[in-house]
């Protein structure tokens, strides 16, 4: 046994691709209810802006300590201006290709008493002139990075994901997915998925107990040609697919105080531990570890190495 604390996590380069998104936060009292309808008032007295959706991947894995660079679409405007500049605080290096014709996409919170009232969304899907331009980029980015994270919130930034997976897999990358929407084809070839209870749900349909589930996930893994799947089940944990059977970690929360982008945390961790050598178990289990970490911090938020690595109890190398 080692303990997680001595764990290096060795500095692969990270490539993260996917809808970009600024999260923003209100947050308020709450002290009254509007005359105008059955609704309360919330009196903004704080306000912050986050990166969200693919650039909170690149956000947790380079809060692990790995280079990280993100590839995506933004809009010529003030929103993708926050956007760029977090991500130059952060050290992520950025490949952000700004689309005149669209805004960037924004997911605005209303907090009041520590707890979301109201969530806005704005949002385009990107032009076909920037998405293959995009393309190219991507494959010309490809030999300079050991790990490719796909967070697709199918926003229309991965419309051309078969390709880049088999442009990936060509160079033997390790290429991760967090899927979106009840066809998971275009997956196929990925070195991971890691959908949650639901998105799983859309594609292979519902179960009755864990052997079911067991059978569906394994099928679909053979299916896409994948070596593992990571299945994020909320408050049951987490589950891992792959040849040898399936691996179960239990829910690590003490407290769920947000799941906002904890799927983006998961996915980043699972990227930084492989990218390091890491079994699949093993890397599985510290993304268990950041998943359950995560969930206590409001919003979408990112774990340390020192709050991962200081989680009691060791892990087997």
């Amino acid at each position: 046994m080692k303990s997680a604390l001595s764990l290096p996590i060795q500095n692969s380069r990270v490539l993260v691709v996917g809808d970009v998104m600024l999260d923003r936060y209100w947050f308020g009292e709450v002290n009254r209810i509007s005359p105008e309808a059955p609704v309360p008032i919330v009196r903004v007295e704080k306000r912050e802006e986050r990166l969200g959706g693919a650039a909170n991947v690149a956000r947790n894995a380079a809060a692990l300590g790995v280079s990280v660079g993100l590839l995506g679409v933004i809009g010529q405007d003030e929103a993708g201006n926050s956007v760029e500049n977090m991500l130059a605080e952060m050290h992520i290096v950025s490949h952000l290709a700004r689309d005149t014709a669209i805004s960037t996409i924004i997911k605005l919170r209303v907090i009041g008493r520590q707890q979301q009232l109201l969530r806005v969304d704005f949002e385009d899907a990107p032009t076909d002139a920037v998405l293959r331009d995009k393309l190219t980029q991507f494959n010309t980015l490809l030999p300079d990075h050991d790990v490719i994270v796909l967070s697709d919130y199918a926003k229309g930034s991965l419309v051309n994901v078969a390709q880049m997976i088999a442009a990936a897999r060509n160079l033997n990358k390790l290429i991760l997915v967090d899927p979106k929407g009840d066809d998971f084809t275009p997956y196929k070839g990925a070195t991971f998925l890691t959908p949650n209870k639901s998105e799983l749900k859309r594609v292979v349909g519902s179960w009755k107990n864990e052997g079911e589930l067991t059978g569906k996930a394994q099928n679909l893994r053979k299916e896409l040609d994948l070596k593992g799947l990571l299945l994020t089940r909320s408050e049951e944990g987490m589950t891992l697919y792959t040849e040898q059977g399936a691996v179960n970690f239990p829910a690590m929360a003490r407290e769920v105080f947000d799941v906002s982008g904890a799927g983006d945390t998961v996915i980043a961790t699972m990227a930084v531990m492989l990218g390091s050598g890491l079994p699949m178990d093993k890397a599985a289990e510290y993304a268990n570890r950041a998943g359950g970490i995560v969930v206590g911090k409001l919003g979408t938020a990112t774990v340390t190495k020192e709050e991962l690595f200081a989680v009691p109890g060791e892990v087997s190398k």
